[in-house]
């Protein structure tokens, strides 16, 4: 062989194996949900205390954001979890599938519930989801028609409610927990005026529609559900949106208004009875399985009863357990890496 070739084939192996380098980690890359993020963080940390894996590096990206980065492929330059406050889409299973993410596995965690708060000096607020949807929708009924939401104060909606500015810090498009609120407060307000909803919302179905208003009166607040607690300790009028583990954080300084009459707690959570709950999730790439130090160890502990079971480390900020029978099926279902299908994400 020539001397500048054997040179040329030097040169792509060192260029080839720096590459490799660069791609090998000894961390594991977890991205997604601001509502997964404190939970997923204390696995992390505990990981790194208790064995001789590195302290994983969880990133608060937000629900959407978490499925996009971990659907860019297969590689150690993409994440190898990602957390979500709400289930996989069924498109964005298939754009996993399409990139060569052909091995998913589901793990469902616990409960949330999407809290509406308030600043704690404030007196007790309850009102309906409906009321709740008036608020913070786009457009509303009016006259028989819809029209651009013009409520500016709680009254103007229900004359039992103060002459208070309606004002909500919540999540951005973005986050799952954005995602959960417009399907379940939203969509379902609409689907009940729904020949007047269907022109305005996706595919003409009333049930999609999950615009929340434009005008100020709802501020997006990023992905980190600490500045919204901030801005409800400092303003009186305002409510936000966000998930129950930082209601009871900081329930000395905030307190949740009640939906239905109920109040967001870990009892009417879990068995349904507040109207805005919804379940937990991490989605496992497992093609990196053995790739990534530490992968198993951590799905191992975060899947363990210390960490998810009733008397679980995890309960104690926040996380609502699983009932016994449905936490030991997915235990096993996780433990054995099952796949995850289209089928299962229809149900």
């Amino acid at each position: 062989m020539p001397k500048f070739m054997k040179m040329l084939v030097v040169a792509a192996a060192i260029v080839a194996f720096g590459a490799g380098m660069a791609q090998a980690r000894d961390q594991i890359k977890i991205v997604g949900s601001s509502t997964v993020y404190p939970f997923s963080s204390y696995v992390a940390e505990e990981l790194g205390a208790t064995t001789k894996f590195k302290s994983p590096v969880v990133e608060s990206t937000g629900s959407g954001g978490g499925h996009k980065l971990f659907g860019a492929g297969i590689g150690l330059d993409t994440p190898d979890i990602t957390n979500s406050s709400r289930r996989m889409k069924a498109s964005e299973f298939e754009k996993d599938q399409k990139v060569g993410i052909t091995e998913i596995t589901e793990a469902l965690i616990g409960y949330d519930g999407i809290a509406v708060a308030q600043n704690g000096a404030n007196p007790e607020f309850s009102l309906t989801k409906d009321e709740l949807a008036m608020a913070v929708a786009e457009m509303v009924p009016m006259d028989g028609k819809l029209v651009k939401n013009p409520y500016k104060t709680w009254n103007q909606i229900n004359a039992k409610f103060p002459n208070r500015k309606i004002l909500f810090y919540g999540p951005p498009t973005s986050s799952g927990t954005r995602d959960a609120f417009g399907e379940m407060v939203l969509g379902k307000f609409a689907k009940k005026h729904k020949d007047l909803y269907a022109a305005v919302s996706p595919k003409g179905k009333a049930d999609k529609y999950e615009s929340v208003r434009q005008d100020g009166v709802y501020v997006p607040a990023g992905e980190n559900d600490n500045l919204i607690v901030q801005k409800l300790t400092k303003d009186k009028n305002a409510f936000g949106i966000f998930g129950y583990s930082f209601l009871e954080e900081n329930s000395d300084r905030i307190s949740g208004a009640k939906i239905n009459g109920v109040s967001p707690e870990p009892t009417t959570i879990a068995n349904g009875e507040y109207p805005i709950s919804r379940s937990l999730y991490f989605y496992i790439k497992k093609a990196h399985m053995d790739k990534v130090p530490g992968m198993k160890e951590y799905i191992e502990l975060f899947m363990s009863d210390k960490m998810i079971g009733p008397k679980g480390l995890l309960k104690r900020i926040g996380l609502v357990p699983l009932g016994d029978d449905l936490r030991k099926q997915v235990q096993k279902d996780v433990l054995s890496y099952k796949n995850l299908t289209l089928e299962d994400l229809k149900h």
